[in-house]
């Protein structure tokens, strides 16, 4: 059994009694109420803290994050992750930091009662950060422009600046998520359904193996986020944080130019290419763009503005996209089958997704790319 299937099997069910218990005796916090919030393999809540209790400056309302059972006992890994949130939080971007212990951990590894059995998981208490998930929005150019820049002045940051003894856990060999292990998808392509879908996905895992996987030793690397999808990366008006959206045909039309308030969610960090961390968030914003063909554009002229591509880095993106898409849907598949009671979340993007997918592979590599670059090219250099 592989990790993400362990992962899966072990996933955490807390009660909010025990919710309530750990944040009490960790943080010496009195909760006064306990919101469940969405996860894939880990299990994460919305804590709100009595407003009598001291709780030190970090605000009345935090997030409850508990580790799935497999990566909870590599501490190194959930160490570094954790460094690098705070280290980008040191750096002006909007990323939640821990809240120590009463003794002083950024982490703690706790023993807990699953059913009749115990089980460990790695508790960590982080502070809350306000906004809405991007996928509630209708999206404009500028924060497709703005989300491209800021992934990568992140990952300009963590290259030139970041270090901590546990970096090593993030070079993570056999990583499902990492872009340049696509061709470990195979291991699981029985378990898809037979269809148009599959045979794309066969496609691009033969076309990543022909001609991305020889060139990977020539693209950049470095730390990267790879996980900026259409939930983890939050949204608020400009100019004022309190100004709420409003809602139009399902999708919240913001009043007021917008800022990214949140970027959530660094489990899925590795030592990869930079440009697989572009192609990664273009994938989602296609998923959540009026315009999903030529969003990509937008994206990759706010990155380059920051991390301008070689030549064999820009003929690479498109099918990169076509790889997050691959791992999305076959991972989704393979995650719901080993875990049923989460189908819900786990297919969250899996409609939209293999819609979005089927266009921009059916519209072709030269067409789409025309139009990203020549998108691009339209921004002042």
């Amino acid at each position: 059994m592989t990790d993400s299937e362990k992962a899966a099997v072990i996933r955490p069910s807390l009660s909010e009694a025990q919710v309530v218990e750990l944040v009490g005796r960790l943080y010496g916090l009195k909760v006064s109420k306990v919101k469940p919030l969405p996860s894939y393999l880990d299990q994460n809540f919305h804590v709100l803290v009595c407003e009598t209790q001291e709780g030190g400056d970090h605000g009345k309302s935090y997030v409850l994050k508990v580790l799935n059972a497999a990566e909870s006992q590599d501490a190194d890994l959930v160490e570094a992750q954790t460094r690098v949130m705070m280290f980008l939080n040191q750096k002006g971007f909007p990323t939640n930091t821990p809240i120590t212990t009463i003794d002083g951990k950024i982490m703690s590894l706790e023993t807990i009662k699953q059913g009749s059995d115990y089980k460990q998981f790695m508790i960590r208490l982080l502070t809350y950060l306000p906004g809405v998930p991007i996928a509630k929005f209708i999206l404009d150019h500028q924060i497709c422009y703005k989300l491209g820049r800021t992934i990568a002045q992140m990952d300009k940051a963590l290259h030139e600046e970041f270090y901590h003894p546990t970096v090593k856990s993030l070079h993570r060999d056999g990583f499902m998520w990492s872009l340049s292990n696509t061709h470990l998808l195979e291991r699981h392509l029985h378990e898809m359904e037979e269809g148009e879908l599959l045979s794309i996905i066969e496609q691009v895992i033969q076309q990543f193996k022909e001609k991305i996987r020889p060139k990977l030793d020539k693209f950049r690397k470095g730390l990267i986020y790879g996980d900026c999808n259409e939930y983890n990366i939050l949204l608020e008006p400009l100019d004022s944080p309190t100004e709420q959206p409003v809602e139009r045909t399902g999708k919240s039309f913001p009043r007021s130019a917008l800022r990214i308030s949140g970027i959530l969610d660094f489990g899925d960090m590795s030592f990869g290419c930079f440009v697989q961390d572009l192609a990664i968030t273009i994938m989602y914003l296609t998923i959540v763009s009026q315009d999903p063909v030529g969003v990509g554009g937008h994206v990759i002229a706010g990155f380059e503005s920051v991390i301008p591509l070689t030549e064999e880095e820009r003929d690479s993106i498109y099918l990169l996209v076509f790889c997050r898409f691959s791992q999305s849907m076959v991972m989704a598949r393979h995650s719901m089958l080993l875990d049923p009671d989460n189908e819900e979340y786990l297919n969250i993007s899996m409609k939209v997704g293999s819609e979005r997918l089927h266009q921009l592979w059916q519209a072709g590599k030269e067409a789409v790319e025309k139009v990203w670059f020549d998108t691009a090219k339209s921004y002042p250099q």
